[in-house]
């Protein structure tokens, strides 16, 4: 039995040796697919670590583009609300003249407004009382017209409206800051921002 031994172990060592050489390529082969697919998973991960840097990036870029026009809108509505403050800083000290200035003012504006020379003018009730006699006067021995005060009066806060007949010029300090403003706003925001 000898040389049975001998045949079945040599047969028993040759198909060791195609197991050990099978499992050996298969081995091989398992860890050849194993790097493959660990190569796309490194490189689907590191595509992905692009993308989510790409879009945090935009994000990012997002939040700070909202938050400039913000800030620009608050910066818009101060300078704004700071020219508006000026235009009212003016109209407060038109009307807050000294008197005999006032007056002048007023006369001037009389004249200048008036057209037929036969006008009327309304005042505030407190103008009417303090300067408006002496405006209509001045203005009359200013150009030689014949303008009237009027009986009555105005909820203005300066200057009068001039009336003729149908006709009105309003020439109230409200209504010429208000004109002065449209025609000057641009120059006053560049004075307040140089």
């Amino acid at each position: 039995m000898n040389g049975i031994e001998k045949i079945t172990q040599r047969i028993t060592s040759d198909a060791q040796a195609e197991v050990d050489r099978i499992l050996g390529d298969a081995r091989e082969e398992a860890a050849r697919i194993t790097a493959n697919y660990r190569e796309q998973a490194d490189a689907e991960a590191q595509e992905l670590d692009a993308k989510n840097e790409r879009a945090a990036a935009e994000q990012e870029e997002r939040l700070i583009s909202a938050a400039q026009m913000k800030a620009s809108r608050f910066l818009l509505a101060a300078k704004q609300e700071m020219v508006e403050k000026a235009y009212i800083q003016a109209l407060d000290k038109l009307c807050a003249m000294p008197k005999e200035q006032y007056v002048d003012v007023l006369a001037k504006l009389l004249v200048e407004a008036s057209s037929s020379g036969k006008e009327e003018a309304v005042f505030s009730k407190e103008d009417r009382e303090q300067v408006g006699k002496a405006a209509v006067e001045k203005a009359n021995q200013l150009s030689g017209k014949q303008l009237r005060l009027s009986e009555e009066t105005q909820p203005i806060r300066g200057g009068f409206i001039l009336k003729d007949k149908n006709v009105e010029v309003n020439c109230t300090f409200e209504t010429l800051v208000r004109l002065q403003k449209a025609e000057t706003a641009g120059a006053v925001v560049k004075t307040l921002f140089a």
